[in-house]
């Protein structure tokens, strides 16, 4: 019997591939209800957050009022519900620092209980604040490696995602990454910073101009 040469069975595989000519099945859901499905967004905040858990934060997210502590173990129980409903089992404080990449320090929703079983935790505590090793991420000089102590701090302007890869899914919380002393340590502190001040000076100059003008620019600021 004549060997096939190989160019042959290229061309049997390729033509007795069971799809081929057929189009792929067409997604039964809608595109706008995809785009941004695992982000826990304003919409999702609204409906989750009791109301008045939902205006406070909302007054963090857009006029820098101060975050109150009382309201971040509601909001870390239902950020924890909404992850855990598409799969995360771990979360991680998400931070730039100063290498030109991102960090991650991950943990586990779950908790061992004193029966040999788990249960699902996370506290206000730990979704505002965590520490990790700060001798691992260039400072600038400003510290020695030994007094490494840094902390990232949840940034509510920016919304907690899901990311999905094949170690898993985990909740990504953006932070903001500071020495113990106050200094940035990543790039995103310096432009929250340089924010605020902007903000700050444009309502002083508004104020120049009178009360209606300051009204319009606090609207919009």
């Amino acid at each position: 019997m004549e060997q096939k040469s190989a160019r042959d069975s290229a061309v049997e595989a390729v033509t007795s591939w069971p799809n081929l000519g057929r189009r792929a099945p067409r997604s039964v859901t809608p595109v706008c209800q995809l785009f941004g499905m695992n982000v826990f967004s304003d919409e999702v905040m609204r409906t989750r957050l009791p109301e008045n858990v939902y205006k406070a934060l909302r007054g963090t997210i857009k006029k820098s009022a101060p975050l109150d502590p009382s309201i971040a173990d509601v909001v870390a129980t239902a950020m924890k519900e909404w992850a855990m409903e598409r799969g995360a089992t771990h979360y991680t404080h998400w931070f730039q620092p100063m290498t030109g990449s991102t960090a991650e320090k991950h943990d586990s929703f779950l908790a061992p209980t004193e029966d040999g079983a788990a249960i699902a935790e996370f506290s206000g505590k730990e979704l505002v604040r965590g520490e990790p090793d700060a001798s691992s991420f260039p400072s600038g000089g400003i510290r020695s490696t030994f007094e490494a102590r840094g902390y990232t701090a949840w940034d509510p302007t920016s919304p907690a995602f899901i990311l999905d890869n094949p170690n898993g899914t985990t909740l990504c919380i953006p932070t903001a990454f500071c020495s113990w002393t106050g200094e940035a340590l990543d790039k995103k502190t310096p432009l929250l910073r340089s924010v605020e001040a902007l903000s700050r000076q444009a309502v002083r100059i508004l104020k120049l101009f009178g009360s209606a003008a300051e009204q319009i620019g606090r609207a919009h600021v």
